[in-house]
């Protein structure tokens, strides 16, 4: 009798398993199946089933293909390996440039005709889901999500997923991008230093003084006024040459969400710091230390400064080093070496990092392998990083071949991680546990040292060597420098239909300033973002904030 209850108890769990596979996975369906069930993270459709994307070609793309032979953007190596582990063949409704693929995604979104999979930003996210448009994608990631990508999509938290949660569902997928190494650098041309008899800064009056010295004291020798202290743009918050982190030397954070003494969640761009700040950016433009066409200038433009000498210290995240290194090929003298950002005290200021993930997967309403996408993810991922991973054949070569993949996650540390591996080496003498992308790095480095003219790695040193932009993001953390943005969940309904509105009143204000208005029309402004619907979207950050330490404290009991 046991052993025909063990028998009836086996039938029915095999039944009832192959009633609870997707329908992809029913072998009697006529509908794609997989050539194997062990892994249904990676498994294949058979026969292979399209998937259409629409994509943004700017130059780099471009310039990336138009260096790989026998490879386009429809037919290259990651589109095969697509095809050949997944079953799944990569297609492209449309690819344009720039602001013009931006209108063109807008019109396809408002229209409602979407491609199989749609990236988007957090607000058209809420705009599709609202609109009914995109599918619910919750219990597809739980299924069918690997190990590998459950562990890199959560390294930024909870937060991604908060912002692609909408009324309880999970209507994107989050493309995770890394806080913590998009935190700002101070860059400064050593050789000015060294020039003018200067040192490295402590505070911000240091900085203040270098500046002035490198507008006034000729640093580059050639006996005309043409240099600048400090590199801006027209976009302050730019991840390079803006002056968000010059702010937040006098603790002021323009463009996050922070707690305030009470425990409520404040907008950082309307706080009475900033305009303390403001006000010394304002003095910079009237001494002549900033470009006085930069409020006309993108960070292209704004770029050719320094690439021609004319520039001595920069605000910037830690690939910077590839951006400054361009003044080296009309000066081969010229030296740059990131710093840490310092403040008007002297004490070690916070530096703030924005909330980074702003790019989300989306998968039309009604598509039928809605877990396709979770399959792509996982593939990017077990092949750059996996347990299978062929690094230097997906990511990167001599070119970034990762750009070829339609989608192209990464784990938001692995530059830091890469960085600790290299330094922990070169204090060891052990090579034994550099990763690929450590091995990669250093590698590029090793060409520098050793002088070899063919490939420089003078930025990758700067960026990666026991000095570089690393070493100090490293110590950012090991002080508990680093403030991060306490907003991030999804867009409110306000922010939906008011954020761009704020956020150009704020920009033009505080350029205004800058140029020479008045500073109290700081004072103003802030009284304009709470009318203009400043109020109303501080209350839902609240709300989402209340609601948010509800949740956690609920789970944490």
């Amino acid at each position: 009798m046991l052993a025909a209850l063990m028998l009836l108890s086996a039938l029915s769990a095999c039944k009832n398993e192959n009633n609870a596979k997707p329908l992809e996975e029913q072998e009697n369906s006529n509908t794609p199946v997989p050539a194997s069930n062990a892994d249904r993270s990676l498994s294949r459709y058979a026969p292979p089933i399209e998937l259409s994307f629409v994509r943004e070609v700017g130059e780099g793309l471009e310039g990336l293909i138009s260096n790989l032979p026998g490879e386009t953007l429809e037919d290259n190596r990651w589109t095969r390996l697509t095809e050949e582990t997944l079953g799944i063949k990569i297609k492209y409704d449309w690819t344009a440039k720039g602001d013009l693929y931006r209108q063109k995604l807008g019109a396809s979104i408002a229209s409602g005709h979407i491609p199989d999979v749609v990236q988007v930003s957090a607000q058209q996210l809420r705009e599709l889901s609202n609109a009914g448009l995109i599918e619910d994608l919750t219990d597809v990631y739980e299924q069918y999500a690997s190990a590998l990508t459950k562990k890199v999509l959560s390294e930024e938290g909870d937060g991604p997923f908060e912002t692609a949660t909408i009324d309880g569902k999970l209507m994107g997928i989050p493309q995770t991008s890394s806080s913590i190494e998009d935190a700002d650098v101070l860059w400064i041309r050593t050789d000015w230093l060294k020039r003018l008899g200067l040192s490295p800064p402590k505070t911000m009056d240091d900085l203040l003084a270098i500046s002035k010295a490198f507008t006034e004291g000729d640093p580059d020798n050639n006996g005309q006024d043409d240099t600048f202290g400090i590199a801006a743009t027209k976009y302050l918050g730019d991840p390079v040459m803006g002056l968000v982190d010059l702010m937040a030397g006098y603790d002021a954070f323009p463009n996050i969400w922070i707690k305030n003494k009470q425990g409520k969640l404040v907008y950082g761009g309307i706080q009475p710091e900033v305009k303390t700040a403001l006000k010394v950016i304002q003095d910079l433009y009237n001494q002549g230390q900033l470009d006085p066409e930069f409020a006309l200038k993108d960070g292209d433009k704004a770029g050719k400064l320094i690439t021609n000498g004319k520039i001595g210290m920069i605000y910037g995240e830690q690939w910077a080093s590839f951006l400054v290194q361009t003044s080296r090929n009309n000066d081969p003298d010229a030296d740059w070496q990131a710093y840490p950002i310092v403040s008007a005290t002297g004490d070690a200021p916070k530096v703030p990092l924005k909330f980074n993930t702003n790019t989300f997967f989306a998968v039309r309403k009604g598509y039928e392998h809605p877990e396709a996408i979770v399959k792509l993810f996982n593939l990017h991922l077990e092949k750059n990083w996996g347990q299978t991973a062929e690094y230097e054949k997906y990511y990167n070569t001599t070119y970034a071949v990762w750009q070829l993949s339609p989608v192209t996650p990464s784990p938001t540390r692995k530059n830091l991680e890469a960085y600790r591996q290299i330094e922990e080496a070169r204090k060891s003498g052990n090579q034994a546990n550099l990763k690929d992308e450590a091995i990669y790095i250093k590698k590029r480095m090793d060409h520098y040292l050793s002088g070899d003219a063919g490939e420089s790695g003078w930025g990758w040193f700067k960026t990666y060597g026991p000095t570089g932009a690393f070493s100090i993001i490293d110590q950012y953390e090991k002080n508990n420098q680093l403030l991060y943005e306490s907003f991030v969940g999804a867009p409110t309904d306000t922010m939906i239909d008011l954020q761009q509105i704020l956020s150009d009143l704020q920009d033009q204000t505080y350029i205004n300033i800058i140029l020479g208005r008045p500073i109290d029309d700081f004072d103003q402004f802030v009284q304009d973002w709470y009318k203009l619907g400043g109020d109303k979207i501080t209350a839902e950050v609240n709300q989402w904030y209340k609601q948010r330490r509800y949740s956690l404290d609920k789970t944490a009991r």
